[in-house]
């Protein structure tokens, strides 16, 4: 119980839920997923470790970023999930993150040269 408790509790904040959803589509490091949802790299990675630490995502290096993918195995939050992504048009917020995550590659290419 403790465990379904907790994962209501991780999609009642819109930054998480965003992130998941934007994990749902494809792998994204943090520089990306900060500029699709225009918010802070710190703020993102916060939200990442608690997400982490529940197991819904996963990490792996590549080259020098850090890439995030889901990691939702049970057959209830994964069907969560696509009932969410299955109605996108009735969160714009969400829509446009998707839309947005097309353009990824530039947030990568800006973190490179910012550095």
């Amino acid at each position: 119980m403790e465990k379904l408790i907790n994962f209501f509790k991780l999609l009642s904040d819109e930054t998480r839920l965003r992130i998941l959803v934007l994990l749902y589509h494809d792998d994204f490091c943090v520089c990306q997923l900060a500029g699709i949802m225009r918010i802070s790299q710190p703020n993102v990675s916060k939200h990442l470790a608690g997400l982490r630490d529940m197991s819904l995502v996963r990490d792996e290096k590549r080259e020098q970023y850090t890439f995030y993918s889901l990691n939702i195995e049970e057959k209830m939050f994964q069907d969560i999930f696509e009932k969410i992504v299955a109605n996108l048009d009735k969160y714009p917020v969400l829509k446009s993150d998707i839309k947005e995550s097309e353009d990824a590659e530039k947030y990568i290419e800006l973190a490179n040269i910012n550095k």
